[in-house]
C-alpha cells in the first residue's frame, strides 16, 4: 500500500498540495473511517510579511480561495480512493462547519500533526518545518489501508515565546502543546476572536475574525519567508 499512497499524494500534489501525510485516525473513527490524509497549501509569503502590521483585505481574499483550492484537492482524494473501491470522506468546509466555541469534530491540525506535517505551537496553530503556520491545511478520512507516517506528538517551539508576545488580544497562554491537550491549555479563544475583529475592523473596514499577527513573526515562517521574498 505505500506505491498506492505515493499515488494518491502525487494526485494530491497535481492539484496544489505542498505537505502530504497519511495518519491513523482510528481513535476518532468515523463510521469505520480509521485513516486520515492531511494536506497543506502554503500562504503566499507577500500576504504573511504584511500581516506583521495589520491584516490586509488581500489576506482575507486569499484566505478564501486557499479554502476553496483545498477542497478541491481533498475531494479530488476522496474521488480517487473511491473510484478504486475504498469509501472516503473529504472533510471540506462545508462539512467541516465550526460551532459557536470554532469546534469541529476533528481539527484538521489533529490530522496534521497525527499525519507528521508539524506540530501545534504556542500559536495553537500547526507549525510546520518547512513554512512555519504559514500554510492552510485540509483533511479526509478514508477506510483504505495507507501506510502512516510518524506523528508529531511534541512542540518544537521550545523557549521562543514571540508569538505570544506579539499576540494583539494577550490570547496565547505561552503553554508548549503535546498530543492530547485541550485548545483552551493554549488560547483564550474569546481575546483572540475579539482582538481578529477588532483589528480587521481597524484595518480594512469589516467585520471579520482574521489577523494572523502570530504565524507571521513565528521563526519558522520567518526562516520560510526570507527564503521567497
Amino acid at each position: 500500500m505505500e506505491q498506492f499512497k505515493q499515488e494518491l499524494f502525487a494526485l494530491l500534489r497535481a492539484h496544489g498540495a505542498v505537505l502530504c501525510g497519511a495518519a491513523d485516525m482510528s481513535e476518532y473513527s468515523m463510521e469505520g473511517l480509521g485513516t486520515g490524509v492531511s494536506v497543506a497549501v502554503p500562504v503566499p509569503a507577500h500576504v504573511v510579511e504584511d500581516l506583521k502590521t495589520a491584516p490586509t483585505l488581500e489576506y482575507r481574499d486569499t484566505y478564501q480561495r486557499l479554502n476553496r483550492q483545498l477542497d478541491e484537492i481533498v475531494t479530488a482524494g476522496a474521488d480517487f480512493l473511491k473510484d478504486r473501491g475504498f469509501r472516503a470522506w473529504a472533510c471540506t468546509l462545508e462539512r467541516m462547519k465550526k460551532d459557536e466555541n470554532w469546534c469541529v469534530p476533528i481539527p484538521h491540525k489533529t490530522f496534521a500533526a497525527r499525519a507528521g506535517l508539524g506540530w501545534i505551537g504556542k500559536s495553537c496553530l500547526l507549525v510546520t518545518p518547512e513554512y512555519g503556520s504559514a500554510v492552510r491545511i485540509s483533511s479526509l478520512l478514508t477506510d483504505a489501508p495507507l501506510p502512516p507516517d510518524r506523528p508529531v506528538t511534541e512542540s518544537r517551539c521550545g523557549g521562543c515565546t514571540q508569538c505570544v508576545d506579539s499576540c494583539p488580544g494577550q490570547a496565547l497562554q505561552g503553554v508548549l502543546w503535546s498530543a492530547g491537550m485541550p485548545r483552551e491549555a493554549l488560547l483564550n479563544k474569546e481575546a483572540c476572536k475579539e482582538a481578529q475583529l477588532r483589528r480587521m475592523e481597524e484595518a480594512t473596514g469589516l467585520h471579520v475574525d482574521l489577523c494572523g499577527r502570530c504565524f507571521a513573526v513565528c521563526p519558522y515562517t520567518q526562516r520560510w519567508l526570507r527564503s521567497q521574498l
